[in-house]
């Protein structure tokens, strides 16, 4: 689907399946082990999910483990919190009330990363402050389940290249390259679309925003025709301050959500078509060749939407 994905539609569904399933969890009980919560779902994705934030909150648990008296570095103290820890997180036990946010964060991640692994892998990608820690990417990878395969093949090339830490930019362009390499195609949903519906009704149409009907009158076809030069004349111009801004290169400031952005709706999810579009558009040498390059080869484009406009922004701070 070209349509750009709804997380509050997400949201929505993720709570009402939450909460059926907290209501059969906890019909009879107080509290869910660690073990039941390895088999909660039918949906091994999201009990996975909820393991890993469980596990997260354990190892921060850990690292507030500072003192002025004693010294948590001696290697047998280490030692010692090594088993108390691991004794520990085989004994998991959480109630309802703090069990429900864990589960319904990992019912909305499933479902971003079955329906739109693109955007699951631009939020992975982007880590902390936009940088990319390649022990915690390690970690997530080992509760991911779905659409894996070119996160593991990125993990690789970190370690090849022995990166331990690296900008979600650079991040974003290794994983474009392995998208092409692996010919990446998201896993079929219709499996988990039938596990998902056996505890609430799931219509995957529900996610996306709609676009309006594209029958219009012909009067209507004429305008759009010429529509790729029209709304950029009808748009405001920059301002000097904007003038400021002019790009050398649209491939260097793309930022990750953008690439992932534009590739999803306006080059139907194809790294390889949406790379050559940015290559040959900072070879073009003004406006005008731009925009007769996209009129001859991207003339379907919904010129309405958000993504067009500001993928043309770009194009115009690049010749402006």
């Amino acid at each position: 689907m070209d349509e750009k994905i709804s997380l509050e539609a997400i949201a929505i569904y993720s709570d009402s399946y939450a909460e059926k399933m907290l209501k059969k969890s906890f019909a009879d009980k107080e509290r869910i082990s660690g073990q039941e919560i390895l088999v909660f779902s039918d949906v091994q994705q999201i009990n996975l999910f909820i393991i890993r934030d469980l596990f997260k909150a354990w190892r921060e648990e850990i690292r507030k483990l500072k003192s002025p008296f004693f010294n948590y570095e001696n290697e047998e103290v280490k030692e010692a919190l090594d088993t108390f820890m691991n004794v520990l997180s085989k004994n998991i036990s959480v109630d309802r009330a703090h069990f429900a946010p864990l589960l319904k964060k990992a019912v909305s991640q499933t479902l971003l990363v079955i329906f739109n692994p693109y955007d699951y892998f631009s939020v992975i990608i982007s880590g902390a402050n936009s940088k990319i820690q390649v022990e915690s990417f390690r970690e997530d990878l080992k509760y991911l389940r779905i659409n894996k395969a070119p996160l593991e093949k990125l993990l690789q090339h970190f370690d090849e290249k022995k990166i331990k830490e690296l900008s979600g930019n650079e991040a974003f362009a290794m994983l474009d390259h392995i998208l092409e390499e692996v010919n990446f195609t998201p896993e079929d949903v219709d499996g988990y679309i039938s596990r998902f519906s056996t505890i609430e009704p799931l219509d995957p149409e529900q996610f996306y925003v709609k676009k309006p009907d594209p029958i219009q009158p012909v009067k209507q076809e004429k305008t759009e025709k010429s529509s790729i030069h029209d709304s950029l004349v009808s748009q405001p111009k920059p301002t000097l301050a904007d003038n400021f801004r002019k790009i050398d290169r649209i491939k260097d400031r793309l930022t990750i959500n953008q690439k992932f952005m534009f590739t999803k709706v306006l080059f139907h999810g194809d790294f390889e078509l949406f790379s050559k579009a940015i290559d040959d558009l900072d070879r073009l040498d003004d406006m005008p060749a731009a925009l007769k390059y996209l009129e001859r080869l991207y003339d379907e484009w919904d010129r309405e939407s958000e993504e067009f406009h500001e993928f043309m922004e770009m194009v115009e701070k690049r010749f402006s």
